[in-house]
């Protein structure tokens, strides 16, 4: 009996261990899949919670993202005397923002920033892109303080007290995390955060929620509001240039669109951003921008012409004239009375065989580099003071010519005058007495 009974529990063992390992392989496969979609999701978001960086590690960046060190990253430095007009950045047309109440859009601390989600219909057109883009979140960044400012991009050196970011993806991919890694894929629009006087009361909508996400991971909804409040009302002014995540793993496929007019926040409200949410090891998140990247030869381009330079504004920082009148302008970048920017945009860049690599062509230019859309790229410094001095030397000149002119003139007048007194003396000498001394003055004569 004990022999006949051996092979059939032999048997039940291969049959336990071959259950055992048939349901062990799929959920390895299963594991793998879930952590390679969220390396996905996490590509496809900037600022989206991953424990492998922070912005304190930002120096070895490079080594655990390789497109980290490449020659097209993010954020940069606009020197808006090296900025070209390209008649192809037209404005930016925005469908689908003002999202209804009932929708409830997802508001989340990740750890880096605050997050927003935003729905597919929103999109992105005009501005010199080919095909629509849709929208996927916003994300802010910020410093620790008045001493500290924290926007990722800067104008002229100077830095603002933060940014807003849209993200955007093509609409020839299915998700983000497709787009994310492909040229093109991605446009963001940015817009600089400044202290104002007033609550900004689109950015409260959001801002107000925070405590509710003061811890890492944290979630909540917001009602769906009119999301374009937080930008400009003119989306016709604006800087392009190509770049990156500023955030790993740093993919090299933004279209970046800032904004050349600032967004208007109270002391508090910059204040809140600063306090209140909590990251890693339970400390502030403060600071999360990241450094100026080099241009490696990239070209910036604006939506508005050249000719409408810069001028001194708040602290000595330059900014292009905006127009409308001076009671709408915002120092040193304009925005409107409700404290919205006006503008963003930024232009394609181009490999080094100049071959576009967002999908934009950037102006043409001869063998010469001059463009051929008829307008000239900013003057130099040099070139200003130059204008400024024959200008002068004009002036001089032709002062000089009327003062000659108008001299020759009164003399010419007062001979003609002395003239025609002396005629007019010796034909009154021969029609009175010889013996005369003085004759009086005839009616013409007192006319002149």
């Amino acid at each position: 009996m004990r022999n006949s009974q051996r092979p059939k529990l032999r048997f039940s063992s291969l049959q336990l261990l071959l259950l055992l390992w048939a349901a062990r392989r799929p959920c390895a496969a299963g594991d793998e899949e879930e952590e390679e979609e969220k390396e996905k999701e996490d590509a496809g978001h900037p600022g989206h919670k991953d424990h492998h960086w922070s912005y304190k590690d930002m120096p070895e960046w490079g080594s655990m993202f390789p497109h980290c060190e490449g020659h097209m990253q993010s954020p940069i430095n606009i020197n808006t005397t090296a900025v070209s007009f390209s008649a192809k950045l037209g404005p930016l047309l925005l469908s689908g923002y003002n999202v209804p109440p009932e929708v409830k859009l997802p508001l989340k601390n990740n750890g880096h920033t605050v997050l927003l989600g935003l729905p597919k219909k929103m999109t992105l057109g005009g501005g010199g892109f080919p095909q629509p883009y849709q929208a996927a979140q916003l994300h802010l960044h910020w410093g620790s303080g008045l001493t500290r400012p924290g926007s990722e991009h800067t104008v002229d050196g100077h830095r603002y007290a933060g940014e807003i970011h849209v993200v955007h993806y093509s609409s020839h991919f299915e998700s983000i995390q497709e787009a994310a890694s492909e040229p093109g894929g991605l446009a963001v629009l940015a817009a600089f955060l400044q202290v104002g006087m007033e609550t900004n009361e689109p950015y409260q909508h959001i801002l107000k929620h925070l405590s509710e996400i003061k811890e890492e991971g944290e979630e909540t909804v917001v009602a769906g509001f009119d999301v374009a409040k937080l930008l400009p009302d003119d989306f016709g002014r604006y800087f392009r240039y190509n770049g990156s995540l500023t955030t790993p793993p740093c993919y090299q496929t933004v279209n970046w669109t800032v904004f050349n007019q600032t967004v208007r926040l109270s002391q508090e409200q910059i204040s809140m951003l600063e306090d209140t949410l909590r990251g890693d090891e339970d400390e502030p998140i403060q600071n999360n921008f990241r450094h100026l990247q080099d241009l490696y030869g990239r070209s910036i381009f604006s939506s508005f012409h050249s000719l409408e330079k810069v001028q001194p504004t708040d602290g000595g920082l330059s900014s292009p004239l905006p127009d409308g009148p001076p009671s709408d302008r915002l120092d040193p970048l304009d925005s409107g009375k409700d404290g919205a920017p006006r503008d963003g945009l930024d232009p394609p860049d181009s490999g080094k065989d100049g071959t576009p690599r967002d999908g934009l062509d950037p102006p043409d230019s001869g063998k010469d580099g001059a463009p051929r859309d008829g307008l000239d790229p900013p003057d130099s410094g040099k070139d200003a003071e130059k204008q400024v001095n024959t200008s002068l030397h004009t002036g001089d000149i032709l002062a000089i010519l009327f003062g000659s002119l108008f001299v020759a003139t009164a003399l010419a007048f007062l001979v003609y005058i002395h003239k025609h007194r002396r005629l007019a003396s010796r034909h009154r000498g021969q029609a009175t007495k010889p013996a005369a001394l003085y004759v009086p003055a005839s009616t013409d004569e007192q006319a002149l």
